[in-house]
């Protein structure tokens, strides 16, 4: 897969899609499918355009959505897929000015784009101004799939987002497909878990913010754990959420190594203790829910 971080002029044709595609949820999916089958099916590239920071960063940073996933695990995904190419394009003033007439012309003259595939409230050009009927008169084929709908409710990363934040994992495992995970590179920490009598790895994540916080029954690729997703209130406080795995009978060296944590279970909230040792006291009781729940 062959990543660009501007609209280089391209030799191949391609079928596109465009989106934010924050989190990859089902509706996605059926979007990038039916880019990889009629890409197929023409025999020419398959491809994504999507772009960071995310519009709503850009217009209203202060209102703008958390993050279901981060841009790594984004492209990991499309990769995964099988996807030929990703434009990952700085959505900046510049861009945002673009009107319709010119982006339709970057995708025919640099992107090669022959077919479009894009949901039903997909709109472009500066303003928003033009959307689906006006992206049929450019030559360019286009293709809407249905949109998907879980128990009467179109599937949104809105919905993913909600129910991250209620840590409804059985809902967000529905709407995504799989189950939920954040990835990051295990780095060294301020040892503090060891002293307490959990070691913990210490994951630097790609997120800026995700969409929830607390105690968690994870896994750590395939190894069972403990997660806090917080800002250690008890040791003062920070600005910015981390996440810290204590797994269960494992001795491996794994600094600097990229994982994944998978999120099944929220045991609590996070919350400030008067002291260490009443904070130590609370993780060996959570440790218990955590292999309870997991039949350890």
């Amino acid at each position: 897969m062959k990543v660009f971080r501007y609209f280089e002029k391209s030799m191949k044709e391609c079928v596109l899609t465009i989106g934010n595609y924050d989190g990859i949820h089902l509706g996605h999916q059926t979007l990038i499918n039916h880019v990889i089958s009629e890409s197929r099916s023409l025999q020419v590239e398959s491809a994504v355009i999507t772009f960071e920071p995310h519009p709503k960063e850009f217009f209203t940073p202060e209102k703008a959505p958390q993050r279901v996933i981060s841009l790594r695990e984004k492209l990991e995904f499309f990769q995964a897929h099988r996807i030929d190419r990703v434009y990952v394009i700085k959505f900046n003033e510049k861009f945002s000015k673009l009107t319709a007439s010119e982006f339709i012309d970057i995708l025919k003259l640099k992107v090669k784009a022959i077919g479009l595939v894009v949901g039903s409230d997909f709109r472009y050009g500066n303003m928003r101004e033009a959307g689906l009927d006006e992206l049929k008169t450019t030559g360019i084929k286009v293709t809407q799939p249905g949109t998907i709908f879980l128990e009467k409710e179109r599937i949104s990363s809105s919905l993913v987002r909600d129910a991250l934040k209620q840590s409804n994992f059985i809902r967000v495992e529905e709407l995504l497909g799989r189950p939920y995970m954040i990835s990051g590179r295990v780095i060294h920490g301020e040892k503090r878990g060891r002293t307490l009598g959990f070691a913990t790895a210490n994951i630097h994540m790609f997120h800026k913010s995700p969409p929830l916080s607390g105690v968690f029954a994870v896994k750590l690729d395939s190894f069972y754990g403990i997660a806090n997703l917080g800002v250690k209130p008890t040791f003062g406080g920070i600005n910015k959420l981390v996440l810290e795995v204590h797994l269960f009978n494992f001795s491996k060296e794994i600094y600097e190594k990229h994982v994944h944590v998978t999120f099944y279970k929220k045991i609590r909230d996070e919350k400030k203790f008067k002291n260490a040792e009443d904070l130590s006291q609370q993780i060996s009781t959570d440790i218990k829910a955590v292999k309870l729940f997991f039949n350890l």
